[in-house]
């Protein structure tokens, strides 16, 4: 019988980065030292992995909309320009004591590598990114929100492994078998606390509510989901040598391996803006309970954390958003273009019609000269 473990153990510190040795651009620019690196933190990778995943998915989501390929790239250098702004804005703002006072370092506030970025300064500053983004493009803001929802989830979770090894975001004391160990000293545990003393893994229980967000948002809100029986291999196998041709069908690779092909039929009620309004419900409700469990220090507002006073704000607008939108929307969504700014794809345009290369006026002067009409003296 194997004995499970009765903790979860945190990542040694030095896994938290790493350095890559960049002495050998001295020989190329004197300038840089020849004992230099380039520190890599664990934390900054996290997020960049998050946004190239939800970039992808989004640019999958949109597309299939009616959205320009690519027009998401255009979206996201706003969005994340603004969201990393407001992220940094809004957790300086929520812990003034860990950067300023005697001894601080003010210029702490610009290492966002240390970890530190709220995700409510991301919603709020974010949305303001797209939003200007979507108004330049001609793009519906709340159509593009919905697109981004589930990519934005799973960035989320993907990010909370950088708290893993920076060994933050846990919370209060627990004697539960999954209960985090932290190595001391640190910052965020109060005096008093035993150095045995495991910690809820918040970082843990939003990853999975996150993922789970995702899950229940794309596969049983947005789309109503059908399983198909796959086709034998026999079916798709190249038939060369017996018909000299190769059998095309759309069913994907993942759905040959299987013995069902899961297909998706888009249900058009949760159009307008009304996924987004669904995630901010969701990741609200989640977030004010993993603030309520939490730790580390934070302001409060009448004995409230201010992060929880931010989830409830995302509720409370996320209902707000849906009451509204079914009062004013109760049709199909067309397109995620305002009218007037559609995207028209290249290969819808009717390449049939020839133009001559010669205008009219240069028809009829050639006709005048060759049938002897009257030409002036």
């Amino acid at each position: 019988m194997i004995a499970l473990p009765l903790s979860l153990p945190s990542p040694p510190e030095e896994w938290s980065g790493f350095q890559i040795p960049m002495g050998w651009l001295h020989s190329i620019l004197p300038f840089v030292s020849e004992d230099a690196a380039l520190n890599i933190r664990v934390y900054a990778l996290a997020i960049l992995t998050g946004i190239v995943v939800a970039l992808v998915i989004t640019n999958h989501r949109l597309t299939k909309r009616g959205g320009e390929p690519g027009v998401i790239i255009d979206v996201s250098i706003w969005a994340i320009v603004f969201g990393i702004v407001g992220a940094r804005l809004w957790h300086v703002v929520t812990h003034p004591d860990d950067y300023f006072g005697p001894g601080k370092d003010l210029m702490k506030i610009l290492y966002i590598w240390e970890g530190g970025l709220a995700i409510f300064g991301t919603l709020l500053f974010g949305a303001a990114g797209v939003w200007i983004a979507c108004r330049r493009l001609g793009l519906r803001f709340l159509s593009v929100a919905d697109a981004i929802v589930p990519g934005l989830l799973i960035a989320q979770a993907l990010g909370r492994l950088g708290n893993y090894f920076n060994q933050e975001l846990f919370g209060l004391p627990t004697d539960l078998p999954w209960g985090l160990e932290i190595d001391r000293p640190n910052a965020a545990i109060p005096h008093g606390i035993g150095a045995d003393v495991l910690f809820h893994p918040t970082f843990l229980y939003e990853m999975l509510w996150n993922l789970a967000g995702a899950f229940i948002i794309v596969f049983l809100v947005e789309n109503t989901v059908t399983f198909v029986k796959s086709r034998p291999w026999s079916e798709y196998w190249p038939t060369f040598v017996r018909r000299r041709t190769a059998v095309v069908d759309d069913q994907s690779w993942l759905g040959r391996l299987l013995p069902f092909t899961v297909r998706l039929q888009r249900r058009g009620y949760w159009q307008w803006g009304r996924v987004f309004a669904l995630y901010l419900i969701w990741y609200g409700a989640g977030r004010a309970w993993f603030e309520s469990i939490r730790l580390d220090p934070s302001e409060t507002m009448l004995g409230i954390r201010s992060n929880v006073w931010g989830a409830l704000a995302a509720i409370l607008l996320g209902i707000v958003i849906l009451i509204v939108q079914h009062r004013r929307h109760p049709g199909v969504e067309g397109s995620p273009y305002r009218p007037g700014r559609e995207w028209v794809d290249p290969a819808d345009v009717d390449s049939d019609d020839t133009y001559p290369d010669t205008d009219a006026s240069d028809e009829a002067a050639l006709t005048s000269a060759t049938s002897g009409g009257p030409r002036s003296s």
